[in-house]
C-alpha cells in the first residue's frame, strides 16, 4: 500500500490492518480505542492510555505503527473524521463550494466518484468479499435486510434482487417502532444485512445490538468512516461516499451492491434459474409488462 493509500485510509481501518502485529498492550488499546470510536482517542494521551489500561508510551507508539508522526498526528485525523460524520447538508454543500474547481459540475463529480470508486476497491479484501457472498448464498439461512433513512432505498434494491434469487428472505419495514416483532423472529445463524450511513441512526444501532444477541450474523454497508453498527459487524463493507454536494452519494455503494449480487446469482445459479423462470411465468399471467411483438 502506498503512503497515498495509507493517507485515504480511517484510522479504524489502519488499526484493522494492522491489528495482527500490534503487541498484546497494542491489542488492548485498539480494541479499547475500536469499542467507542472515534469518541474515545479525543481525549488527552494519559486518559487514553488509563482508560485503556496501557501505557502513554504504548499509545504514542501504535501511532506510529498506524504510520502517523505522533499521537496528536492522529488524534488530529480523529476530530477530522468525528467532525466529517456529523456534517449536516448545508456544511458540506458549503465546504464543496469554498474549495471547488472552476470546472462543470458533471466533470467534479465524476472524477469525485472515479477517485472514490479507485479508493474503495484497493482498501476492499477479495477473500472478505467472497466470505460475505457465501453466507448470502447459503441457503439454510434466513436474510434479514434493513436501511435508514435515505439508504432505505437500498435496502430495497437488494432486498428485490435477493428475493428473485433465494427464499427466505425479509425486508423489515422502515417503522423502528415494530422492530422487536422482527428480532422476535430471528434465529441463531440467521444473517442481517444492514445499511447506515453517517449521520448514524440511533435505531439502526439498537436493532443490530439485538440481532447480535440472538446469535444473528451481521453484514454491514456503511461508509469509509465506518457506522457504530460496524463493532457488531462480522462482514463490513466501506465504500467513499463524499462528492460534491450537499448530500452524500450512493454510487459506490450501488457498484459494491451490484457486484455482490452478480456474485450471488453465480453461487445459487440453478435455483436463480429455476426462480427466475417461474417468476416470468407469472409475470406473463398478470401482463405486468408491455410486449412490443
Amino acid at each position: 500500500m502506498t503512503k497515498q493509500d495509507q493517507q485515504n485510509l480511517t484510522v479504524a481501518q489502519r488499526i484493522q490492518n494492522r491489528f495482527d502485529s500490534l503487541t498484546r498492550a497494542e491489542r488492548q488499546l485498539a480494541n479499547a480505542m475500536l469499542d467507542n470510536y472515534p469518541v474515545s482517542g479525543l481525549g488527552s494521551i494519559t486518559a487514553l492510555a488509563e482508560n485503556s489500561g496501557v501505557s502513554t508510551p504504548t499509545v504514542a507508539r501504535m501511532a506510529r505503527k498506524l504510520g502517523f508522526g505522533g499521537f496528536p498526528e492522529l488524534q488530529k485525523t480523529l476530530r477530522g473524521e468525528l467532525e466529517a460524520t456529523i456534517s449536516n447538508p448545508i456544511l458540506k454543500h458549503d465546504r464543496w463550494a469554498e474549495n471547488a474547481p472552476d470546472t462543470h459540475i458533471l466533470n467534479q463529480f465524476a472524477e469525485t466518484v472515479i477517485e472514490n470508486l479507485r479508493q474503495t476497491l484497493k482498501q476492499q479484501d477479495p477473500d472478505d468479499f467472497d466470505a460475505l457472498v457465501k453466507v448470502l448464498a447459503d441457503r439454510g439461512r434466513m436474510i434479514h435486510v434493513v436501511g435508514g433513512r435515505i439508504s432505505h432505498s437500498l435496502a430495497s434494491y437488494f432486498y428485490t434482487h435477493m428475493q428473485m434469487m433465494r427464499g427466505d428472505v425479509l425486508q423489515v419495514e422502515r417503522n423502528a417502532n415494530s422492530w422487536p416483532h422482527y428480532v422476535l423472529n430471528m434465529k441463531k445463524g440467521d444473517v442481517l444485512v444492514l445499511f447506515d450511513v453517517r449521520r448514524y441512526e440511533h435505531d439502526l444501532l439498537r436493532f443490530a445490538k439485538m440481532a447480535a444477541a440472538r446469535g444473528v450474523e451481521l453484514i454491514l454497508f456503511t461508509d469509509q468512516w465506518g457506522s457504530p453498527v460496524a463493532k457488531f459487524a462480522k462482514h463490513k463493507i466501506y465504500s467513499r461516499i463524499e462528492v460534491p454536494s450537499a448530500w452524500d452519494s450512493s454510487v459506490v455503494t450501488m457498484f459494491i451492491l451490484e457486484a455482490v449480487i452478480a456474485a450471488v446469482q453465480n453461487e445459487t445459479w440453478d435455483e436463480t434459474n429455476q426462480r427466475m423462470t417461474e417468476l416470468e411465468g407469472l409475470f406473463e399471467k398478470t401482463k405486468l409488462f408491455k410486449k412490443f411483438v
